[in-house]
């Protein structure tokens, strides 16, 4: 029985695309099978999952869908199908043919020749992926479960953002006539930071440093997303103050800055000596 894309997404007909795109981020954020390796019907929803979301999904698909013309996998109805057919453009009737062809053909004896649609391309499949802030900063090559227990190896380009999706040749379903398979699509979620927040290009954050540097100077490690680096800190530095790295932001080309806003932090607020320099004596 084909896929009620409606029902494995436990929306009504009348859900908007915002209401759609909700209820898909729920369901596979319970059902991804990182969360319950081993678990067969866990993945096997999961699979139903992302196929009714590739159809409610794309507007087009959910509109062909709604009128009948395909079913909840994607494939084309016929005749007997269960659902009205509709005129394609240039006469086209899905991957059925023309219906009048079929018709002239049995009355002329196949005088009239049925066009032969050709291979079809393997169906796209859809996943959703988190990846951590320093791989969307730096970018990096990892290796993903998806949902069907396959690895894939992922580039993750510098600067890719929450919502962004990545397009992995030939790694969907594959074709039902010996066309080119399909093509997984990854929507990308990226993870925040507790240490940076970025805007745009450029990266912010906090660093405490110690009384004494912040009078005297000196340097300090600061951590960036792609390691420690050294940060020489005026003499008379106060809090709120900001220093730049530059190019140790989101590695795009020209890479965006890191910008570090100084704390002052006390290393002993006990010490005997602080507080006989605060009162003067």
């Amino acid at each position: 029985m084909a896929l009620d894309p409606y029902a494995a997404l436990g929306v009504p007909k009348s859900a908007t695309e915002a209401d759609i795109k909700k209820a898909y981020r729920a369901r596979v954020k319970t059902l991804h099978p990182d969360l319950h390796p081993g678990d067969d019907a866990k993945a096997e929803e999961f699979k139903r999952v992302s196929s009714a979301f590739e159809i409610l999904g794309d507007a087009e698909k959910r509109a062909k869908f709604d009128r009948g013309e395909i079913d909840g996998d994607g494939n084309p109805r016929g005749f007997g199908g269960g659902g009205a057919g509709r005129w394609e453009g240039g006469g086209a009737y899905g991957a059925q043919g023309d219906p009048f062809e079929d018709i002239l053909s049995g009355m002329f004896g196949g005088g009239a020749r049925r066009r032969n649609p050709g291979p079809q391309k393997g169906r796209d499949v859809r996943y959703r992926v988190e990846v951590s802030f320093e791989d969307a900063v730096t970018g990096a090559r990892r290796r993903m479960a998806m949902a069907d227990g396959s690895a894939l190896d992922v580039n993750i380009p510098a600067g890719i953002t929450s919502g962004q999706s990545l397009r992995l040749k030939s790694q969907g379903q594959p074709s039902p006539n010996g066309g080119a398979p399909g093509d997984a699509l990854l929507e990308v979620d990226v993870a925040t930071s507790p240490i940076w927040m970025r805007e745009g290009k450029d990266l912010r954050m906090a660093l405490s440093i110690d009384l004494r540097t912040a009078v005297l100077g000196g340097t300090v490690d600061v951590r960036t997303p792609s390691g420690s680096v050294a940060l020489k800190v005026p003499a008379g530095t106060n809090t709120g103050a900001q220093l730049r790295l530059k190019g140790k932001g989101v590695q795009v080309t020209p890479p965006g800055d890191l910008y570090v806003r100084m704390e002052i932090v006390l290393s002993d607020p006990r010490d005997e000596g602080l507080k006989r320099w605060a009162e003067g004596r």
